[in-house]
Order: C-alpha cells, then sequence, then structure tokens
C-alpha cells in the first residue's frame, strides 16, 4: 500500500515538474516569437518608407519628363500650324495671282472683241455699199442686154427657163439615181448601228467574245450529272438561269451563252455550288439558282454602295443600286462599263470644278449615264433614253434624266451639266487603251484604207500608218501633177467618209517625187 502510495506521488510530482518545464519552454518561445515579429514588422515599415521614397521620387521624375514630352508637343504643334499657315498663305497669293491674269486676259479679250465688232461693222458698211452699186450696175446691163438681143425681158426669160427645165430635167434624174445609191448605203449603215446598240444592250459587240463563258469542271463525270436522265438537270438550269449550255467534247469544260452577262454569271455561280454539293437533281438546281439570284443581287448592290461611297454619291435608290452594280458584269466595245461610268463621272467632276459647275450633280450624271444598259430588253429605245425613264421613275431630279438622255444626243444637251457628261463619255470612249477592237477587225481596217486608196487611178502603193490614223498615198510623177494630188487627195478622203463613216479623223497625205538612180561601177 505505501508502495502504491509513493508511486502515484511521484507520478503526480513528476508530471507537474514536466508541465512547469514545458510552460516555461512555451513562455520563452512565445517571448522568442514576439521579438521575431516585432523585428519583421520594423524591417517591413523600413522598407514600406524606402519604397515610398523612391515611388515618391520616381513619380516626380515621370511629371517632369511627361511635362517636358508635352511642352516638346506643343511646340510641334505650333511650329506645324505656323508651316500650314505659311502654306496656306503662299496658296491664296497663288490663287490671286491666278485670278489676277484672268483678269486681265478677259479684258484684253474684251479689248479684242471690241475691235472685231468696229471691223465687222465697217466691212458690213462696205458690203451694202457694193451691193447698191451691183444693183446698178446688173440695171444697166439688162437696158444694154434688152437693146442687143432686140427681146424684152419676159420673152428672154421664157426662153431661159425652157433651157434651164430640160437640163434640170436631166439632172434630176442623174441626182435621184445619186441620192437613191446614197440612201441605200445610209439604210445599210444604220442598220449596221441598230444592230451593234441592240447587242451591246446585253453584253458587247464582240459576240464570240461577250456571249459566252466557259466554266471548268473538276472531272468530266460532271457533265453527266449536269445533263441528268434524258437531260432534266440541263432543262431545268437552263430554265432557271435564262442562258444555254452547251456540253461538248471539251475535255472538264462546259461552255454557258447568253447575251446577258449577269445571267451568265448566275449560271456559273449555281453550277459551282452544285458541284461542291454533289446533289444535282431539278428541285434542289430551283433551290440554288434562287439562292444563287439573291446572293448575285446582293453583291450588285454592295458593289453599287461601294462605287457610290468611293465617288461621294448619297441618297441613291436601291434599285438603281443594284442596277449600277449590275454594270460591272457588262462591257461595251470590250470597255468595262461601270469603269466607264466610273471614269465619266470623275472626268466630269474635274471640268465641273474648273467652269465652277456644281461637283456632285457631275458626278452623279456622269455616273448614271449609262445605267440604261442595265436594264432589260423589254424595255423599248436607246439605252440613254430607257436610264433617263428608270431613274426618273426612281426620284432622280430632271437635270440628272435630261442628262443621261443628252449624252448620245438623243436630246439635244440643254444645260452645263449635259454638256459635261456628253464631253466625259466621249473623253473615256476615246483614250487609248480603253476600247481594245480584235486584231483581225484592226487588219480589215487598215486593208479597207489602203485598197480605197489603190482605186484611184495613178496610185503605186498606199500605205495605212498610226494605227489607220494616217493613210499616206505614193502616185506615179508621170500620171498625177502637182495640181492633180491636191483633187486625188480630197477624192480619197471623201471616199474613206462614205465607205468607213465611223473611223474619225483620218489624215490623206499624197506623196509625188521624181527620183533619178545611177549606178557608179
Amino acid at each position: 500500500m505505501e508502495i502504491v502510495i509513493s508511486v502515484i506521488v511521484g507520478l503526480l510530482l513528476g508530471g507537474f515538474v514536466v508541465f512547469t518545464v514545458k510552460r516555461i519552454k512555451d513562455e520563452a518561445q512565445k517571448k522568442s516569437a514576439k521579438q521575431e515579429a516585432e523585428r519583421i514588422i520594423n524591417k517591413a515599415k523600413s522598407e514600406a518608407a524606402r519604397i515610398d521614397k523612391d515611388a515618391k521620387s520616381k513619380a516626380k521624375d515621370f511629371e517632369v519628363r511627361a511635362r517636358k514630352n508635352v511642352e516638346q508637343d506643343i511646340q510641334k504643334q505650333k511650329s506645324k500650324l505656323k508651316s500650314q499657315e505659311g502654306q496656306l498663305e503662299r496658296k491664296l497669293k497663288d490663287l490671286e495671282d491666278v485670278a489676277k491674269s484672268r483678269q486681265d486676259e478677259n479684258e484684253r479679250f474684251v479689248l479684242q472683241l471690241k475691235g472685231r465688232e468696229e471691223k465687222i461693222a465697217i466691212a458690213e458698211q462696205r458690203i451694202s455699199d457694193q451691193e447698191k452699186k451691183l444693183e446698178q450696175e446688173v440695171a444697166g446691163l439688162k437696158q444694154k442686154l434688152e437693146a442687143v438681143a432686140g427681146m424684152s425681158q419676159d420673152e428672154a426669160k421664157r426662153e431661159l427657163l425652157q433651157a434651164i427645165e430640160e437640163q434640170v430635167k436631166l439632172e434630176n434624174a442623174k441626182k435621184i439615181e445619186e441620192i437613191e445609191k446614197q440612201a441605200e448605203a445610209e439604210a445599210d449603215r444604220r442598220a449596221k448601228r441598230v444592230l451593234a446598240t441592240a447587242i451591246s444592250r446585253f453584253a458587247g459587240e464582240y459576240t464570240s467574245e461577250r456571249t459566252v463563258s466557259v466554266l471548268t469542271l473538276p472531272s468530266d463525270e460532271m457533265k453527266g450529272k449536269i445533263i441528268g436522265r434524258e437531260g432534266r438537270n440541263i432543262r431545268a438550269l437552263e430554265a432557271a438561269c435564262g442562258v444555254d449550255l452547251i456540253v461538248d467534247d471539251t475535255p472538264e469544260a462546259v461552255v454557258i451563252s447568253g447575251f446577258d452577262p449577269v445571267r451568265r454569271e448566275l449560271a456559273r455561280k449555281s453550277i459551282e455550288k452544285l458541284m461542291e454539293d454533289g446533289r444535282v437533281h431539278p428541285a434542289r438546281i430551283e433551290e440554288v439558282a434562287e439562292k444563287m439570284r439573291a446572293e448575285l443581287n446582293r453583291l450588285m448592290k454592295d458593289e453599287g454602295e461601294k462605287v457610290c461611297v468611293e465617288l461621294g454619291i448619297t441618297n441613291l435608290h436601291p434599285e438603281v443600286m443594284r442596277a449600277l452594280g449590275s454594270l460591272k458584269y457588262r462591257h461595251s466595245h470590250t470597255q468595262n462599263t461601270l469603269n466607264h461610268s466610273m471614269e465619266v463621272a470623275y472626268l466630269a467632276g474635274i471640268m465641273a470644278s474648273e467652269v465652277g459647275a456644281n461637283v456632285k450633280v457631275a458626278r452623279r450624271a456622269g455616273l448614271l449615264h449609262d445605267i440604261g444598259k442595265a436594264v432589260d430588253h423589254t424595255a423599248e429605245g436607246s439605252h440613254a433614253i430607257v436610264g433617263a425613264e428608270f431613274l426618273k421613275k426612281f426620284g432622280e431630279n430632271d437635270q440628272i434624266c435630261h442628262a443621261v438622255r443628252a449624252h448620245h444626243n438623243e436630246e439635244a444637251p440643254q444645260s452645263m451639266i449635259a454638256h459635261l457628261v456628253q464631253a466625259a463619255n466621249i473623253l473615256s470612249n476615246s483614250r487609248p487603251g480603253a476600247r481594245r477592237p480584235g486584231m483581225d477587225n484592226f487588219i480589215n481596217r487598215l486593208s479597207d484604207l489602203e485598197s480605197i486608196g489603190n482605186s484611184f487611178d495613178g496610185v503605186v502603193r498606199t500605205f495605212a500608218v498610226q494605227a489607220g490614223r494616217e493613210v499616206r498615198v505614193l502616185v506615179e510623177a508621170s500620171r498625177v501633177t502637182d495640181d492633180q494630188t491636191i483633187m486625188l487627195g480630197r477624192d480619197v478622203a471623201r471616199k474613206i467618209e462614205r465607205e468607213m463613216p465611223h473611223l474619225g479623223p483620218v489624215k490623206v497625205s499624197v506623196i509625188r517625187e521624181t527620183r533619178s538612180v545611177e549606178m557608179a561601177r
């Protein structure tokens, strides 16, 4: 029992001692940790103070640099503004000089006109005096003639009229025959012009080049799908797109034929879409054609909007915008109609600014002058008249419609804008390279010019040079005199005008020379 008590007491004492020691250690650790925490806090405070000091220093430096940069930018802007002011002053001075020089020129021109008016008045007075003098002389001659002839004036008139009547009948017969020939030639020329204009309303002058599109196929197997069973697919395509499809032995190619380039483009896009899908049957063809038609209309409208934005033209009706965009797919004399319309718009605007007319109206009329070529063939009349009616239908003002009607002299130009559009159209068409005729036509034109020159007597050789703008005629010196060369040149020029009326100005040079050739041996 005592032993057990001793053990218990010993355990209690040992536990107390252990607890006491552990508490002392914990107190020591807490004190050490507290000191370490205070040290870390002090270190952090000093670090924070250092960072704050550095930040304030950097902020101050940044402020100084920013202020310096701003001052430099302000100085640069001031110098730039000063330079621009100098340029504006110089331009203003140049404009004032130009205005002054033009004013001086106008004053000189007015003085010249006054001088010419005085000279004209003097010449008119002289002519009046001469007419009176001639009347007196004629009256005297009549009296002398009656005395010499032994007949009165009325009797002489009757005999003279009888002789003239017989001569006139003979000349009338010849004149009638000549007029009939000229009428036949004129009718043939106008018929060709009407046909050429009708074809250009659809596609272009060169039917073989401008009425077909060739679509490349990935393989010849697609030809069978395009044709379909008993030709039902190709009939559905032709009906949906309004074109003719030619599937022949040409490897991996299908020819799309039609006058309307928009329909050809629709057929091309539809066939490409069907080839991508692989499913080709009449219902699918109609679905794809309708989808491609909507997409093509959107593309044409986007193209029209793009052109209007580029030219700064606003408030165009959506239908006019779409028709304008469709000109991208049309050509006239191998010249893209949309590019031609843009050129005319730019040229008309530039000329309008030079003469003081409304630039925006001139550009608008120039851009829309060929819009009639986008209207399908159901509308009757020339493309100028059709285009004007089309624009009037969608709210364009009378000034624009008149300029469109008058650009091919369908009606006489009555405004400055109409004259400017007409001139800009001629400039764009006549620009070298704008219209590229086929090589065969070019060679035939040169050959025809040379044939006309060679058809006259005394001509040795004829050369057509300067792309048909000049004809040089070599004659035999022994058969043609110097005086006859003048009449020969005139006759050749008149024959070119009759047989090739659309050729334009052609210079005819008749060359007569005498050569003496000896051989030194």
